[in-house]
């Protein structure tokens, strides 16, 4: 599956492109399943918002994609 996710997407469009999403998402305390900001909120904001690494956290969600 060829897929690219970038830092202009919301957390509810990536958590809707692979289960294993999830797991990257939790891998850094990000509890976006239940979280309302999900709908809207960019990977971009949503990393600053929570003191992590972007480019770390794109990496790493990137990399389901080229298994």
């Amino acid at each position: 599956m060829s897929a690219t996710i970038t830092k202009d997407m919301t957390f509810h469009q990536v958590m809707r492109m692979s289960p294993e999403v999830l797991k990257v998402l939790a891998k850094f305390n990000l509890g976006c399943v239940g979280c309302m900001g999900a709908q809207h909120e960019t990977l971009e904001k949503g990393a600053m918002a929570h003191g992590l690494d972007i480019d770390e956290l794109l990496q790493e969600l990137n990399a389901i994609f080229d298994r």
